[in-house]
């Protein structure tokens, strides 16, 4: 596991998934078999990873990315992002089942190499898609698969909140998330999910036009040094996108990290279709159906009287839905001791980066971009 001392590596992938994994037994099998898990901490701070083996009763660890590479069945990578193409062609080139965050590169190109290299090897490659897995998008994606909307005409998205720059209060995010050279922002980050969860709902992603933005200039790092923000921390996109069926449908999703929340969850996307609507965030997903539609009027000088709000109903798990990073860590490592694809891969990441960077040319030529189909 290297990069387990960042925050996501740490608290989402190993805190929150490979540790309940472990203490839970490990992976039941279709045949009813069991697998376990034995993590292996990897990272550049000695003393850090110490502490977390010592913590979470871990028996190896090691600042060695080559060595524990070459002794692994598994490798996950959650370090940085210009780090990552090296280690995950390392890895499969010496025949290990891979699993990674995402994004995989910083460019198409690279992006498409570790894809050829995934076909090459045949080894099984998962990349994370955790969003897909979370109880709102789970009960979406069944509303979707169960006609509740009839033929879908939208998609909107709100993504984001306050990240405080640093002087008066210490930031919540890392700062090379707000430098370009490092590898930082809003639409490297967060394209790459909106276009799997896009693909995950509707369906292709034909076109992409975006507007990045650079709203706070100047922000104060880890040490409490004034930098300039080279990097967007917004984009805006608008999203043609079209169903398996043939239908389009129009997409928006606005992406922020200097913006101040006024909705239920962090994410919240909201689908409309000529039969019914739902909103669902992360957790939770609110639906209402054309019957019980109300009909407002336009009425600018009376107060709003309609309790909108309470007029769509809750739509039920209807099953126990664990932590997204899990079940897809679950799902991922079945697929591997099976030998077997599994559905989230390189390519599908691949499209994630292009669509960063279309998302970026596009707001740099003030323009709408198609997105080609790329071909290994």
């Amino acid at each position: 596991m290297n990069g387990v001392t960042g925050r996501m590596g740490y608290r989402q992938h190993l805190v929150r998934s490979i540790l309940p994994i472990r203490d839970q037994g490990g992976v039941t099998l279709a045949d009813g078999s069991r697998i376990q898990v034995e993590p292996v901490l990897v990272g550049r701070n000695a003393d850090k990873l110490k502490e977390l083996a010592a913590l979470h009763d871990v028996e190896h660890w090691t600042t060695d990315v080559d060595a524990a590479i070459a002794d692994a069945d598994v490798v996950f990578d959650a370090a940085m992002t210009n780090l990552r193409p090296a280690t995950l062609a390392k890895a499969m080139r010496q025949g290990k089942h891979v699993y990674t965050e995402k994004p995989t590169a910083e460019t198409l190109t690279e992006a498409i190499e570790l894809a050829r290299l995934q076909a090459e090897t045949g080894v099984t490659v998962g990349v994370v898609h955790d969003k897909l897995y979370l109880p709102g998008l789970v009960k979406l994606r069944r509303l979707v698969d169960e006609g509740f909307f009839g033929r879908i005409l939208s998609l909107r998205g709100e993504f984001g909140y306050w990240v405080f720059e640093g002087d008066s209060q210490p930031a919540q995010r890392p700062s090379w998330n707000y430098r370009k050279e490092d590898g930082g922002g809003m639409t490297t980050d967060m394209f790459c999910h909106w276009n799997y969860v896009l693909e995950g709902i509707l369906g292709q992603v034909k076109t992409v036009t975006a507007k990045t933005v650079t709203h706070i200039p100047a922000r104060w790092d880890e040490s409490g040094k004034e930098y300039a923000a080279t990097a967007d921390d917004a984009a805006y996109g608008i999203f043609d996108v079209t169903t398996p069926g043939g239908d389009d449908v129009v997409a928006q999703i606005n992406s922020s990290w200097a913006v101040r929340v006024f909705r239920d969850e962090l994410v919240e996307f909201q689908v409309d279709g000529t039969h019914g609507s739902a909103v669902a965030g992360l957790r939770e997903c609110r639906a209402q159906h054309r019957s019980h539609t109300p009909k407002p009027v336009w009425n600018p000088d009376l107060p709003v009287t309609e309790p909108f709000r309470d007029q769509w109903l809750d739509v039920p798990a209807n099953g126990d839905l664990d932590n997204g990073f899990k079940l897809q860590w679950e799902e991922f490592l079945a697929d591997a001791v099976a030998g077997r694809p599994h559905r989230y891969d390189l390519l599908s990441a691949a499209r994630g980066v292009q669509l960063a960077e279309l998302g970026l040319q596009s707001s740099a030529e003030g323009r709408r971009l198609d997105i080609p189909e790329i071909v290994l």
